[in-house]
């Protein structure tokens, strides 16, 4: 059996080819899954529907992005261009998280090649993010009865604040963020659980403090995780802060997937930031996620 992973070229949407985000890296890592071989096809995800996207945020919200009638203020606050190719990236990334959510049911684990997009929150984007794919695919899974109780494991250098407001009345999710301290966003919300690291942190403390804090978690009653598994943790990530290792970003992933598959709870993987100086290895260190996964398959 293969690693059910979720692709779309519409990932790749049309902005300036000197912008901050590396938007090419998703057809890039797609491309990289199938020439190592750890996939020979994609599952291929629709659109995210309206009815399914309000879950999580407002439908103002929603039609504003759909329409292309955001303020100049909440798209500079986003950080891309409105054109078509991002508002239909934006529903296509986030249908790939539902999707992959319900491959991981099915198969255990899966993984998106997009998604992660922490920083929206119900009734705007930021950083980055349009619609909070991890949070719409959270409710979707609890409103269908397909979980009850559902952890959120950010590991993206920056603090998970659109997932924690918009579960932060939640009980059947739980947010855990580990991030900077210093880091974006500057004012944090209130996770379930919120880890600030000191800048510059390394391995050996960075997987010492994880694998405490997943201990503790595993007390836990969850029957399905999300797993943000952003890259920006990297020493030589542009917008990082901390010093870990590529090795340190391997054993990170083993340490999380390893963990929850090991009790038979779902993962659903998803990719999270990753702003490297090098292009190339920031394509390989996203392949860690779908690598370590493909292990267990």
């Amino acid at each position: 059996m293969e690693l059910p992973v979720v692709n779309h070229k519409d990932y790749v949407a049309k902005i300036d080819d000197d912008h901050k985000f590396p938007i090419k890296k998703f057809g890039e890592l797609a491309k990289y899954l199938i020439e190592k071989q750890v996939v020979s096809k994609f599952y291929e995800p629709n659109p995210c529907s309206i009815e399914t996207l309000k879950e999580a945020h407002s439908e103002k919200y929603i039609l504003d992005v759909q329409n292309k009638k955001l303020s100049e203020k909440d798209i500079k606050k986003i950080g891309f261009p409105l054109n078509d190719s991002v508002v239909r990236r934006s529903f296509v990334a986030t249908g790939g998280t539902v999707l992959t959510s319900k491959l991981a049911i099915n198969f255990g684990l899966a993984c998106n090649t997009a998604g992660g997009s922490h920083h929206a929150n119900f009734d705007a984007g930021a950083g980055y993010c349009v619609f909070n794919d991890v949070a719409v695919a959270a409710k979707y899974l609890l409103n269908r009865g397909l979980a009850n109780r559902i952890l959120i494991v950010d590991l993206d250098v920056h603090q998970g604040n659109g997932n924690s407001d918009i579960f932060k009345d939640n009980r059947n999710v739980f947010t855990f963020s580990m991030h900077s301290k210093s880091n974006y966003p500057a004012k944090k919300s209130l996770s379930d659980l919120d880890v600030e690291l000191k800048d510059n942190i390394e391995d050996k403390e960075y997987l010492d403090i994880l694998k405490f804090n997943l201990v503790n978690l595993n007390d836990e009653n969850f029957d399905f995780v999300f797993y943000i598994a952003g890259v920006d943790i990297h020493f030589n990530d542009r917008l990082g802060k901390l010093k870990i290792t590529d090795q340190g970003i391997n054993l990170r992933d083993n340490i999380v997937i390893d963990n929850f598959f090991s009790k038979r709870i779902p993962i659903c993987g998803v990719l999270g930031g990753g702003y490297n100086k090098d292009f190339n290895k920031l394509i390989e260190l996203h392949s860690s996620l779908h690598k370590t996964c493909a292990k267990y398959i």
